[in-house]
């Protein structure tokens, strides 16, 4: 209790923030954000037209990615994921919307290609790597077509790059597929968290995979310092990226477009209420920040994040931001909900976050694995335990001051963030564990 972080012992800092004492003690939490602005008006990080910018990059991407992976013909190259009404899960599930209250999926577990909301961001940067060397080498101007990319002399171009990457899993998969496919050498730093069919997935893919004992930031740590010390490589930061951020920041303008085809408008009297899986804060942040350059005030974003790994929550509480990990405060960062086992928040993504989060909350992985066989239950749709942890927002949103008396005649929006890669085996431990749990209740 005697040890020092920035200055202050455990117990000066509970003293100031008396939630801590709880968060010790991997209790679930609901914290408020006083934080978070109505708009985004005076914000020197980023502009509304840099997410313009990453919305053409994609647009010139597509017909590349849709000759480099067949499951996006459907789509025209576009790497989008639909948006599910969830009226049988929130019958049974949710007491609190009124009837007229939808409550919706967004359903990034069935991202084409990676399967999951890092397909956004990883993908997103990697090809704008490609983009710069192709443009800097004299091989792509931006008005071809960018199937350019995969002509031979491209392809061998990239083969004497790599790109290297430390993560969970996700982000992982999403920078390894599409690294390899255009012909990147791909090195991916992975926590002991990670699971092993995606280390394996991995290497079926071509990439590299390094395994580290620690967690996360072990694994971005080394990974960081061996691929700066090529000057061929180039490292794509979790930690500190914005153009990860970017990446997931324009499937704010695909939810609105899929509410709009839906005939649901956002107001003052219908706000919307989006809920977001929250590991290092990229994905997140960047979804929030795309959201409220469309939404302002009449969106609330809330994160949620694992008892055992509540990295953002720490960082944005105590003002420290990447100066704090959950070692700090002894918790062990150890959860069923891999992709969320983070220790120390995004340095880029927090910054922003602070602004534009309503609030975070925290559930222990017995509830995520309810969330998981409750959704199958009655929905029929599987999810990753990190990627159900948005289906509790409508009924945690009662313990918000603030929010709860808005929330009955809200539009509300659980981020399912992962899933669509998982192999049958876990699949049925997931279910079963799930199952197990809800029949114990």
């Amino acid at each position: 209790m005697n040890r020092q972080i920035a200055g202050k012992t455990i117990n000066d800092w509970i003293q100031q923030f008396p939630l801590l004492e709880q968060i010790k003690q991997y209790q679930p939490v609901y914290w408020e954000n006083p934080g978070v602005r109505e708009d985004l008006l005076g914000m020197e990080k980023l502009k509304a037209d840099d997410i313009t910018d990453a919305a053409e990059r994609w647009k010139r991407f597509a017909s590349l990615l849709k000759e480099l992976f067949p499951t996006l013909q459907d789509t025209e190259g576009k790497v989008v994921s639909p948006l599910r009404r969830l009226d049988r899960y929130k019958e049974a599930c949710s007491n609190v919307l009124k009837e007229d209250s939808p409550f919706y999926l967004k359903c990034d577990n069935q991202l084409p290609v990676a399967g999951s909301i890092k397909a956004r961001g990883g993908m997103y940067e990697v090809l704008k790597h490609a983009e710069s060397l192709a443009l800097k080498e004299g091989l792509l101007k931006q008005s071809d077509d960018y199937r350019a990319l995969t002509s031979p002399a491209c392809r061998q171009f990239f083969s004497r790059h790599s790109i290297g990457v430390g993560s969970t899993g996700n982000l992982a998969l999403s920078i390894g597929i599409v690294g390899t496919a255009l012909g990147f050498e791909v090195h991916v730093h992975m926590s002991s968290d990670a699971k092993q069919w995606k280390k394996d997935l991995l290497r079926k893919h071509g990439a590299q995979v390094h395994e580290y004992k620690g967690d996360f930031s072990e694994a971005i740590t080394k990974g960081r310092q061996q691929t700066e010390a090529d000057p061929a490589a180039y490292f794509i930061d979790d930690e500190d990226s914005k153009d990860l951020f970017l990446g997931y920041s324009v499937a704010a303008a695909e939810l609105k477009q899929q509410l709009d085809a839906e005939n649901v408008f956002i107001s003052e009297q219908n706000p919307l209420f989006v809920y977001l899986p929250c590991g290092v804060g990229g994905a997140p942040g960047g979804i929030a920040y795309g959201l409220k350059q469309l939404f302002g005030g009449l969106v609330h974003c809330v994160f949620v994040e694992p008892t055992h790994a509540p990295a953002v929550l720490l960082g944005l509480m105590t003002g420290l931001h990447e100066g704090i990990s959950v070692q700090d405060f002894d918790l062990d960062n150890r959860t069923a909900a891999d992709g969320l086992a983070v220790g120390r928040p995004s340095r880029f993504a927090s910054s922003v976050s602070q602004h534009t989060v309503s609030s975070i909350y925290t559930e222990n992985d017995d509830i995520f694995y309810q969330l998981t066989y409750e959704l199958w239950n009655q929905e029929g749709i599987f999810l990753e335990p990190s990627a159900a942890a948005g289906l509790s927002g409508p009924n945690r949103i009662q313990e918000d001051s603030r929010l709860s008396h808005k929330a009955p005649d809200g539009v509300h929006v659980a981020w399912a963030t992962g899933g669509a890669l998982v192999p049958d085996s876990e699949r049925e431990m997931i279910y079963q564990k799930g199952k197990q749990l809800a029949e114990s209740k």
